[in-house]
Formats: C-alpha cells, sequence, structure tokens
C-alpha cells in the first residue's frame, strides 16, 4: 500500500473515530443532562403497572418468539428476575433492542408481505411505549383515521364512506402506497414525534428501534427506513406517520378516509377527483417520501362495483338510495374457504368441520354485516347445506351403511333403499327427497350446524 492510501485510511479513521465520540457525548447528553421541565414520559413507560398491561396484551396476542426463541411462556420468569436489570438499562440509554426476526406472508393477490417479529422482550417495551404516547396523539388524529385506533374500525369508515356518497361526494380517488409499512423515512418520522414528545430519551428508544436490523437467513440486515409490521409500536406510528396526510387534506376541506395505508379522497365531480389525484400523489411522494403505486391509483365512481373496493366493501344505489355491498372479491374469497373445509376428501369429522365454519363465519358475518346481502347469504347458505349433507354422504361410503343410516333418520323403506343404492354422483344425490329428508336443516342444526341466514337477520339488525 502506498504512503498516500495509508494517510487517506488514517485520515478516514480518525474521522470517523471523531464522530463517533461526538455521537456518544451527545448521547449521554441527552440522559443525563435532559431539561427537568420537559414531561417524564419515560418514567411512565417504566412504571410496574405500565409494564404489567403490556405483558398481559402481548401474552394475549399469542405471537411467535423472535430470534432469540424465547416464548411468551417463558418471557415472565425471565421479566420477574431481570424486571430490574432492564428498566435500569432502558433508563441509563444502554438498552439495544434485538434485530427483528423476518416472516413472509404471502398476499392473497400474489406476491408477499414482510413480517419482522420482535423479541417477546421488545413487544413488551413497544407496547410499553404505545401505551403512554397513544393518549398523546389520539386527540391529535383526524376524524377520518379509522385504522388501529380505539373504538373505530373498517365498519365506521365504510359508513362514512356511504354518508359523503349521500352527499354527493360520488368520485373516489383510490390511492395505494407500494410497501408502506418498509419505507418510512426514520429523520422524518423523528421530527414529527418531536412536535409532541418532549421527552427527548423516548424518541432515541424509538429510534432505536426502527434501527434494530432485520435477521434473514441468520444475516442481521440493517433498517435504514421502515418500520417492520409485526411490532407493536409499528401501528401507532404508521398513523402518526400520515396523519400529516390526513391533516393537510382536511385543511383542504377534502374528505379523506383512510383505514392504515388505504386511502380514499372524495370528491363531486371527475375534473375534481383528477387533480386529488395529482396533488395527493405530489405530497405523499414530495413530501411524505412516500412510494405511490401508481398503475394502481385511479379516480373512481364509488358505484363502480367492479373496479371500486375498500376493505372488501363496495357501493350499490337504487331506488332506496345508496347502499353497502360485499365486494364479488370478497365473496370469492369466502366460498373458497368454505370449499376448503367442506372438501370431501379433507373435512374429515364433521362435527370438527361444522365448528371451524361456526368460527369462521362468525367473524365473517361480524365484519360484514353491515353489508345488505341478504339474497346473497341465502344463496351461500343453501349452498353449504349440500356441502354438509356431501361430506356425510361421502363418509357413509357402502350402500349398506347408507340404508342403515336412512333407516334410523325416518326415512321411508322404498326411498331409503332407492338412495342408497343410486349410483348418481354425490351432487345429485344430496339434492333428491331421501338425504333431504334425512339431512334436514333443522336437524343438521341441531348438529352444530351455523345456519348464516338467521345469524345475519340478527346480526344485520343490530347493525
Amino acid at each position: 500500500m502506498s504512503v498516500e492510501n495509508i494517510d487517506s485510511c488514517s485520515q478516514k479513521n480518525s474521522a470517523e473515530r471523531k464522530e463517533y465520540v461526538r455521537a456518544h457525548r451527545s448521547f449521554n447528553r441527552i440522559w443525563k443532562e435532559r431539561d427537568s421541565a420537559d414531561p417524564d414520559i419515560l418514567g411512565k413507560i417504566l412504571e410496574k403497572d405500565n409494564l404489567n398491561r403490556a405483558f398481559k396484551r402481548v401474552k394475549a396476542n399469542k405471537g411467535a418468539p423472535g430470534i432469540d426463541g424465547m416464548t411468551v411462556k417463558q418471557a415472565l420468569p425471565w421479566l420477574r428476575e431481570h424486571n430490574q436489570e432492564l428498566k435500569e438499562k432502558i433508563r441509563k440509554g444502554h438498552y439495544t433492542p434485538s434485530p427483528v426476526r423476518r416472516k413472509e406472508i404471502p398476499k392473497p393477490d400474489g406476491g408477499v408481505r414482510k413480517l419482522g417479529i420482535p423479541t417477546v422482550i421488545d413487544r413488551t417495551i413497544q407496547q410499553a411505549i404505545a401505551q403512554q404516547l397513544m393518549p398523546i396523539y389520539e386527540p391529535l388524529f383526524s376524524e377520518g383515521s379509522y385504522g388501529y385506533r380505539p373504538n373505530r374500525g373498517a365498519k365506521d369508515a365504510i359508513r362514512k364512506i356511504k354518508e359523503y356518497a349521500e352527499q354527493g361526494y360520488t368520485r373516489a380517488v383510490v390511492l395505494d402506497l407500494s410497501k408502506y409499512f418498509d419505507t418510512l423515512n426514520h429523520e422524518l418520522l423523528l421530527n414529527i414525534l418531536r412536535r409532541n414528545v418532549k421527552d427527548e430519551r423516548v424518541i432515541q428508544l424509538i429510534k432505536r428501534y426502527l434501527k434494530s436490523g432485520v435477521m434473514e437467513n441468520g444475516v442481521v440486515v440493517e433498517t435504514n427506513e421502515g418500520s417492520p409490521q409485526g411490532g407493536n409500536l409499528s401501528p401507532l406510528l404508521a398513523n402518526v406517520y400520515l396523519n400529516e396526510f390526513d391533516q393537510e387534506f382536511s385543511k383542504r376541506g377534502v374528505p379523506c378516509i383512510r383505514y392504515a395505508d388505504d386511502i380514499v379522497l372524495l370528491a363531486k365531480s371527475e375534473r375534481a377527483s383528477q387533480r386529488l389525484l395529482e396533488s395527493s400523489t405530489k405530497y405523499l411522494e414530495g413530501t411524505l417520501k412516500l412510494k405511490v403505486n401508481r398503475e394502481k391509483s385511479r379516480t373512481v365512481s364509488v358505484f363502480a362495483i367492479s373496479n371500486f373496493k375498500y376493505l372488501g366493501f363496495c357501493f350499490g344505489k337504487n331506488g332506496k338510495g345508496i347502499y353497502i355491498r360485499v365486494h364479488a372479491k370478497s365473496w370469492k374469497k369466502v366460498k373458497d374457504k368454505l370449499r376448503g373445509l367442506t372438501s370431501r376428501s379433507h373435512c374429515g369429522s364433521i362435527v370438527n368441520a361444522l365448528k371451524a365454519i361456526r368460527v369462521y363465519m362468525r367473524g365473517w358475518l361480524g365484519y360484514y354485516s353491515i353489508a345488505s346481502m341478504k339474497t346473497n347469504i341465502e344463496d351461500i347458505n343453501g349452498w353449504l347445506y349440500s356441502r354438509i349433507r356431501m361430506c356425510i354422504w361421502k363418509q357413509w361410503k357402502l350402500p349398506k351403511t347408507r340404508l342403515r343410516r336412512l333407516r334410523g333418520l325416518k326415512v321411508p323403506e322404498w326411498l331409503a333403499y332407492q338412495t342408497a343404492n343410486t349410483r348418481k354422483g354425490y351432487w345429485w344425490t344430496v339434492h333428491t327427497g331421501g338425504v333431504k329428508t334425512a339431512l334436514t336443516k333443522e336437524r343438521l342444526i341441531n348438529w352444530g350446524f351455523y345456519d348464516l341466514s338467521t345469524a345475519y337477520q340478527s346480526m344485520h339488525v343490530n347493525c
């Protein structure tokens, strides 16, 4: 190596050491010389009751272990033993979060969603931070924001769009953000946080979580942007970041509905919606440094059944006014799920299949019950009855078994014999009088069938 190169490397190393020392001193000053007038948010985060609540929330969520392999069950005795040591490290600014574990979840429309799973200890601390920051930010969030907020949800967002549509806002600007959680600008986010979080120690702790890295295939990769999905703090940070967008367009008098990173702006004309598409894209990409998927972002009528889909819903219009519908893709998804649960080759125990259907459909109807779908739900309910009958008929297998079962269920002898010995296929057979007489709706309900029509009517009335 030449003398010139040696000198160059030496100068570079010296500069790097000086920069490190400056950063270290600055970091220590934050902890040791913090303005005493600032609120002690870190102290509230580390209070016993707050940490206990945080752990209970983490435990209730039943998340997977992080890179250390520690489960929620194993974490409790560890926290009891190392509680004071952990809090002291955080107080002194010596705590370093572990990298998150990468996990990829397939998306329904193709591709994968990258999750970052923190350790149980880090999830607990993140949850403790979120619990103290939420009261600060809740009053500051826009009325049009519905995701990851208490006492608000997707159904409220859909009702609000319907309300705006009834006021004449029938043109929608649908904005699609590419990999939103993975592209949050750290510097911008931290500066936004500093406006309302006056305890710099908390800001620095959040920064460490943002910079903690991701472990992929045993290798830790630095994270210079983004807040990984899977962390307890990420939803709040995501809302804080996009609240800038909400407030900006609220000031402009634009109806804005947002659920996490699913954004809809509303206008009364095509021309106005086109202008909104341009201005909103410019703001998101220029000011917030996010990436807008221009292929998926568009203007569309809220009544365009094929092209307008928001949170699984769409809208219709008839002589009675505007009504909420379940989107066709959502119908296909639920039908595919039920088809899998009632597969002749995989349904196994009928009791277990009926239980799985009940659990899944109770949640599905709880979400979609605000939609008008009486006819659709009756159709799928009748189809599901037939699928269950088909599974039962397959499990009876032999003609002698079928004959015995039909007799036991009070089917007339001639009809039982005819049905048991048919050479027709399963789907044709379950629609015959013999099978329907044996496996009536009432009987299937008594065995545990979840009648979708009855459940929907009950839930829809209470919406």
